[in-house]
């Protein structure tokens, strides 16, 4: 059962960074690192900005 349990954790961490999803955690830990004493983005702050980066190089996206 242990090397199931390592492999869905695997799995997991691959679809975090594959989908961005751990992005947001990583700003936190850097923004507490950086910027302490102010307050973080919150989470639908942060998403927005980050899409709103990608629309003016849209890479590989067709439309």
């Amino acid at each position: 059962m242990t090397s199931l349990a390592e492999a869905w954790r695997g799995v997991r961490w691959y679809l975090r960074e594959l989908t961005g999803e751990s992005q947001y955690e990583r700003y936190l830990e850097r923004h507490a690192r950086e910027h302490a004493g102010t307050p973080p983005l919150s989470r639908r702050e942060f998403e927005r900005r980050r899409i709103d980066g990608l629309e003016p190089r849209p890479g590989s996206r067709c439309c």
